[in-house]
C-alpha cells in the first residue's frame, strides 16, 4: 500500500562487509549488507525529510522499506553522521561536531574483541566473535523493535527485569520517533497480545490457546507461518517464523494504528497484505461492553449473551449503536451452589487481564474451582490441543467477546441455575418446533420432488447458452407461465422501475414468495452478454449485502432474472427526495454506508471470485424491510484473476458521475474504480445531492469539487443534508467525509482499498489528509446522454476510447 511505503533519498557506497569492529565506522553514504543480501544498514532520510537516521531496510526486495531505526528520536541534521563501535561493544552515532546523538545500551559483560554484524534475519547484533553460541549476543536490535515485527523477533516482557519488547508506530511517514500506537504483551492475568493508543487498549489480539491467538478464528494449521508463545514465571513472549525461509514477511504497525501482515510477492514486485488485525468494528476493544458478543454478520453487531439483557438507558432499543453500557444479568448469582454453566461456542475468548490459569487442572476441576469463588464468571480450556486441557478462569465482568461464523473456542459462562433452566426449556421448545417443521417438510418435499423432476426436464430444454448455445447457466430456471402469472401478465401496475436492463416487475409466486423480475427489453442497451454475465457471476456470490438471485427465465427472445423483492426500493428513491430523505436519520445512513462497504469488500477480497462491479450507484443499492443495503445489477461486472490488479477496455460502460477518471478517460478499471464510486456514493448519502448535475452559484464544481472546497475551507459540515437538521454525530460525519474524499482522489494509487476503508469508517484512528479529488464531470460540461456528444466532449482529452455507453 502506498500509505505504508517510505521513500529514501541517499547516495550509498556499500562496504564489502556485513561486520564492523572497534576502530571501524560507517559514514553517511556507506552501508553494510547482510551475508545473503537480504538487508542493508546505513544512513537514510524517510520521505521528504532532510533528517538523517541509521536504519535497516530490505536490500534484496522492496529496496528502501525500513524495518528498524536506531536513533529514531534524535536525528542527525546533515550528512556528517558516523556509526561506530568501541572496544566495550557499545554502538554510537555521532554528528559532525563529534556529539553523540545515540548509543546502544549493552547490559551484558563486554567482550575483548566485540564486533557488530548485520544478520540475514534483519537483526543487527553486537557479539563476541570467540563465543561459539550463535544466539549469545551482547546487544541486538531485535530487543528494541520499531514499527516492524519480523520473523524471529520476540514481543514480550521479562517479569524479573521488567524489560518490555514491543512494537511502536512511527509518529508520521517522515518521523520515525515513537508514535501513539504500540503492539505489546499485556502481562496481567493470562498474558495476551494487545494494540494500545497511549495507555489505552484499542484492539486485542487475545491470549494463546496452544495453537493460535484466540482473537482470530484459525482452526487449521497455517501453511506459511509458524507461531510460538512462551510463558513461565520469568517471562512471556510471542514470536513467529516462516516455514519457508525464502519468503519475506513482516507485520507493520503504521502511524494510524493499523496492523497489517504482508508477504513479498515476487511476481508483482510488491508487498501483498494477507491479514489486517483491525478489519471491522468488532476488532475495536470492548465495542459491545460487558457480557455481550460482537458479530460482523449481524446488525446491530452487538447482542447480549444468553441469560443477560441490555443494560443501557434504553434497553428496548435493540438497534442502538451505543453498547458502551453492555449487558447485565437477568437473575443474580446465588453463590451457594445454586449456579450452573452455559456452554457458548465459536467465540473469541474474553479479555484475560482478570483471569487465572493453570495447565495442570482439567476442565471438570476447573468448573468446581469457579463455583467455589463467587467472583468467578466463566471458565474454558487453557490449551485446546488433544481434546483440550488446562484451566482458565475469569473473574468479574466478561468483555471484548467476538462471535465467529466458524472456528473460535468454547466458553462456559456462569448463570443462576433457574436462568439456565429457562434457556434450556426454550431450546427444547425450539427442538419440538424443529421436529414438526421437519415432518411437514418431508411431506412437502415428496410432492416437490415430482414437480422438480418435471421442472428439470423443462429446464434442460429451456436453457440457453451463449451465442453458440453450449454453456450451462447453472441456475434454477423458472417457467415463463409461472413468472407471467406472478406478475399479473407483466402488468404496468406491477412495474417497480426501469433500468438499463429493462423494466423491473413485482411478482408473487403461488406459494406467496414475493419476487422482483428484471425483464430484458428488446431496446435495452444491454443484451445477452450482460444477461449471461449477471447470471454467471451473482449466482456464485452469497453475502448479506448483495441482492439474492433466485433464478432466471428464458423463452425464445425473452430473458428474465428473478430476484428477492426489496420492499424499500432503491437508495436513490430516498436520498434524492426532499420528503423521503427525512426518513433516513443519521443512524440509518451510517448503517447503509457500512453495509455497502462490506458488500464491496466481499466482492473485492472475500468472495470465491474477485469481482469489479463497475456500476456502483445509488439506484443499484436496494433496501430491504430493515433498510439493510444490498448491491444489485451485476450486468457490467468483471471477474479478475488472483494476480490481476487492473484491466483495460475500449468499451467503457457505467454511469457518468460515478466513474473514476482513469476508467472514463482511458478505459482502465480495477478495484480502485469501485472505491472511487463508493466515495461518490458516501458523499451523496451525506449530502442528499447527486454528483452529476450538482450546481452551486459560487463555483462550477460537481459534488466532489464542492465537498473538497468545503474541506479545504474547514467548513465540511456544510455538506450535510438539511433533512438531518442537527441530529447527527459531528465526529462521525467528519470521518465519513474524510474517508469519502480519500476514496475519490485523482490517482487510484492514492485511494485506500476497501478493507482499509471499512477500518477507517469503524475506527477512531487519525486519518490521512486527502488529496484533490478527480474532477471528472463539472457543472459546465454538457448534460447529455448522447453518445456522439459525449465522444466529442472527450476528444478534448485525446482519449483513445472508441465507444462510450451511457446508462
Amino acid at each position: 500500500m502506498v500509505l505504508l511505503l517510505c521513500l529514501f533519498f541517499f547516495t550509498t557506497r556499500t562496504l564489502a562487509l556485513n561486520t564492523i569492529s572497534p576502530g571501524q565506522s560507517i559514514k553517511d553514504g556507506q552501508t553494510l549488507v547482510s551475508a545473503s543480501g537480504s538487508f542493508e544498514l546505513g544512513f537514510f532520510s524517510p520521505g521528504n525529510s532532510k533528517s538523517r537516521y541509521v536504519g535497516i531496510w530490505y536490500q534484496k526486495v522492496s529496496t528502501g522499506t525500513a524495518v528498524w531505526v536506531a536513533n529514531r528520536e534524535a536525528s542527525v541534521s546533515d550528512a556528517s553522521g558516523v556509526l561506530s563501535i568501541n572496544d566495550k561493544g557499545i554502538l554510537s552515532i555521532m554528528n559532525g561536531t563529534k556529539g553523540i546523538v545515540w548509543s546502544s545500551n549493552t547490559s551484558r559483560n563486554s567482550a575483548e574483541e566485540p564486533i557488530a554484524r548485520l544478520l540475514d534475519s534483519g537483526n543487527f547484533v553486537v557479539k563476541d566473535p570467540n563465543d561459539s553460541d550463535p544466539e549469545n549476543f551482547l546487544w541486538q536490535s531485535f530487543d528494541y523493535p520499531c514499527d516492524t515485527f519480523l520473523p524471529g523477533m520476540k514481543i514480550g516482557i521479562n517479569f524479573v527485569t521488567g524489560f518490555d519488547r514491543h512494537i511502536s508506530s512511527w509518529k508520521s511517514m517522515e518521523d520515525p520517533a515513537p508514535g501513539l500506537y504500540s503492539m505489546r504483551i499485556d502481562p496481567r492475568g493470562l498474558p495476551q497480545l494487545v494494540i494500545k493508543k497511549g495507555p489505552n487498549i484499542t484492539s486485542r489480539g487475545g491470549s494463546w490457546n496452544g495453537r493460535y491467538i484466540t482473537g482470530r478464528p484459525q482452526p487449521t494449521v497455517n501453511p506459511v507461518y509458524l507461531y510460538e508463545f512462551f510463558w513461565n514465571k520469568n517471562e512471556a513472549y510471542y514470536k513467529y517464523e516462516m516455514r519457508n525461509s525464502s519468503i519475506f514477511s513482516r507485520y507493520l504497525l503504521n502511524p494510524v494504528g493499523l496492523t497489517q501482515r504482508s508477504i513479498w510477492n515476487e511476481r508483482k514486485n510488491e508487498w501483498e497484505v494477507d491479514s489486517t488485525s483491525q478489519a471491522d468494528q468488532c476488532s475495536i476493544y470492548d465495542y459491545c461492553g460487558s457480557y455481550a458478543t460482537c458479530s460482523t454478520n449481524e446488525f446491530p453487531p452487538c447482542k447480549c449473551l444468553e441469560g443477560f439483557m441490555q443494560g443501557s438507558a434504553s434497553p428496548g432499543d435493540l438497534s442502538s449503536v451505543d453498547w458502551s453500557n453492555g449487558c447485565t444479568r437477568r437473575r443474580p448469582l446465588t453463590c451457594d451452589g445454586g449456579d450452573s454453566f452455559l456452554k457458548q461456542t465459536g467465540l473469541k475468548l474474553p479479555d484475560t487481564s482478570k483471569s487465572w490459569a493453570d495447565i495442570s487442572v482439567d476442565l471438570k476441576e476447573c468448573e468446581k474451582l469457579c463455583l467455589r469463588n463467587c467472583s468467578c464468571t466463566a471458565y474454558a480450556n487453557l490449551d485446546i490441543r488433544e481434546g483440550g486441557h488446562g484451566c482458565l478462569l475469569w473473574f468479574l465482568d466478561l468483555i471484548d467477546i467476538t462471535e465467529f461464523s466458524k472456528g473460535g473456542q468454547d466458553l462456559y459462562i456462569r448463570l443462576a441455575t433457574s436462568d439456565l433452566e429457562h434457556i434450556q426449556s426454550k431450546g427444547k421448545l425450539k427442538e419440538k418446533q424443529k421436529a414438526t417443521i421437519i415432518a411437514i417438510s418431508v411431506i412437502i418435499t415428496c410432492g416437490m420432488m415430482i414437480l422438480a423432476l418435471w421442472l428439470y426436464v423443462r429446464k434442460k430444454k429451456l436453457r440457453k447458452t451463449g451465442e453458440h448455445g453450449k454453456e450451462d447457466l447453472e441456475l434454477p430456471v423458472f417457467d415463463f407461465a409461472i413468472i407471467a402469472t406472478a406478475t399479473n401478465n407483466f402488468s404496468s401496475n406491477n412495474i417497480l422501475g426501469q433500468g438499463g436492463f429493462g423494466p423491473v416487475y413485482k411478482g408473487t409466486l403461488i406459494e406467496g414468495q414475493e419476487i422482483a423480475v428484471k425483464r430484458l427489453s428488446k431496446n435495452s442497451g444491454q443484451g445477452l452478454e450482460e444477461f449471461k454475465n449477471e447470471v454467471t457471476l451473482i449466482s456464485k456470490l452469497q453475502h448479506r449485502n448483495l441482492v439474492k438471485l433466485f433464478g432466471c427465465c428464458i423463452r425464445r427472445d425473452e430473458k428474465m432474472l428473478i430476484y428477492e423483492y426489496m420492499p424499500n426500493k432503491s437508495l436513490d428513491y430516498f436520498i434524492f427526495d426532499q420528503t423521503r430523505s427525512k426518513l433516513l436519520d443519521w443512524r440509518i445512513r451510517m448503517h447503509i454506508v457500512d453495509g455497502i462497504a462490506r458488500g464491496v469488500l466481499y466482492l473485492h477480497h472475500d468472495s470465491r471470485l474477485r469481482i469489479i462491479h463497475r456500476d456502483l450507484k445509488a439506484s443499484n443499492i436496494l433496501l430491504d424491510n430493515n433498510m439493510k443495503p444490498k448491491i444489485s445489477d451485476f450486468g457490467l461486472a468483471r471477474k479478475f484473476g488472483v494476480d490481476q490488479t487492473q484491466a483495460k477496455t475500449r468499451r467503457v460502460v457505467g454511469t457518468y458521475g460515478y466513474m473514476s477518471p482513469e476508467y472514463a478517460l482511458d478505459g482502465i478499471f480495477s478495484t480502485k474504480s469501485d472505491v472511487f464510486s463508493f466515495g461518490v456514493l458516501v458523499l451523496e448519502i451525506l449530502s442528499g445531492k447527486k454528483n452529476r448535475g450538482f450546481s452551486r452559484p459560487e463555483h462550477d464544481h460537481n459534488l466532489l469539487g464542492h465537498a473538497w472546497t468545503l474541506w479545504i475551507g474547514k467548513r465540511p459540515l456544510e455538506l450535510i443534508d438539511t433533512a438531518l437538521s442537527d441530529l447527527y454525530n459531528a465526529t462521525e460525519v467528519l470521518r465519513c467525509i474524510n474517508v469519502a474524499l480519500l476514496c475519490v482522489q485523482q490517482s487510484p494509487l492514492d485511494r485506500p482499498n476497501m478493507s482499509l476503508v471499512l477500518l477507517m469508517l469503524c475506527g477512531d484512528s487519525v486519518l490521512p489528509q486527502p488529496k484533490q479529488p478527480g474532477f471528472f464531470i463539472e457543472r459546465n460540461l454538457p448534460m447529455t446522454d448522447s453518445i456522439s456528444e459525449i465522444n466529442e466532449m472527450f476528444s478534448i482529452y485525446e482519449s483513445t476510447i472508441t465507444s462510450l455507453e451511457p446508462r
